[in-house]
């Protein structure tokens, strides 16, 4: 199906999960691949490109929005996490997205639900380090989303970089039949990586932000240019960071795959941040090496 064709009928929404794995068996029945884009909603041009990328490498393309309440954490922004679901139908409608389902929290978690998924080595630093649960949520709803939507592909940004590391080995190690791909991240003109808590940005931390982008492309250069001392790169990076932010809360260089912290880019690797911009936290990478 072409995304011209496909986009011209309008977005069939699902709230049910019965229903949802219905449609899913019937597409496979008739031998329809099915790509699937798992988001929390409030579309962005990132989440775009994931369904575009989804659209070119399936027969039939389902978005999920669900605000997963399991991986927030008691202070986090759940309750003024942004939602827009005409304006996503809309978005994910011009991206040729067949299904969108979007369940309540009461299909999800059921009551007496009490089985989590957790990928124990990958979740403990990053951003595992201050959000602890938090990986524990994104498995455990991913996986259950998997087994919703029935996809054989599935599409995630690299922006979350410990999240698609996450959910690559749960795949694996559960033995889940479905392809991940994992997507470069999108970025505003500027280089600010795009998310949909960019809204909450003050003008002035708006300009600021951009610091983070700034820092990790300088490292990515200089490690091109040869260096490969990681304490050398980081604090380069440093010193570009901490003066913009209101807090730094991790910049780290770690292992591509394992997300181990390395003294030295001798593999493929990842430097990563997280800061805070008011009360607003933002989170990039980059690859090295």
């Amino acid at each position: 199906m072409s995304a011209s064709g496909a986009a011209a009928h309008a977005v069939r929404v699902i709230t049910s999960p019965a229903e949802m794995s219905a449609w899913s068996d019937a597409a496979r029945a008739r031998g329809e691949r099915i790509a699937f884009v798992p988001t929390m909603g409030y579309l962005h041009a990132g989440h775009v490109a994931l369904l575009q990328e989804g659209r070119r490498r399936g027969d039939r393309l389902v978005l999920s929005i669900f605000v997963n309440p399991t991986q927030f954490g008691p202070q986090e922004d759940l309750d003024r996490y942004p939602r827009d679901l005409p304006g996503d139908l809309a978005k994910a409608a011009a991206a040729g997205t067949d299904v969108a389902f979007v369940p309540e929290r009461a299909g999800m978690y059921p009551p007496g639900h009490q089985t989590t998924i957790q990928v124990h080595g990958l979740e403990q630093g990053l951003c595992g380090a201050t959000r602890p649960g938090h990986f524990v949520g994104v498995a455990t709803v991913v996986c259950k989303l998997f087994n919703i939507v029935r996809p054989h592909v599935t599409v995630f940004g690299e922006k979350d970089f410990q999240q698609l590391a996450v959910i690559r080995r749960m795949v694996l190690d559960l033995d889940l039949s479905v392809e991940v791909i994992g997507l470069p991240t999108v970025r505003e003109p500027d280089g600010l990586a795009m998310s949909s808590r960019n809204k909450f940005l003050s003008p002035d931390e708006r300009a600021r932000a951009v610091a983070l982008s700034r820092a990790l492309f300088a490292a990515r250069d200089a490690c091109q240019a040869g260096q490969r001392d990681a304490a050398t790169l980081l604090a380069a990076a440093e010193a570009t960071v901490a003066p913009a932010v209101t807090r730094l809360q991790y910049l780290e260089l770690c292992d591509a795959e394992t997300l181990q912290s390395i003294s030295k880019v001798d593999r493929p690797a990842v430097m990563a941040v997280a800061a805070f911009l008011g009360q607003t936290r933002l989170i990039d990478n980059v690859r090295l090496g």
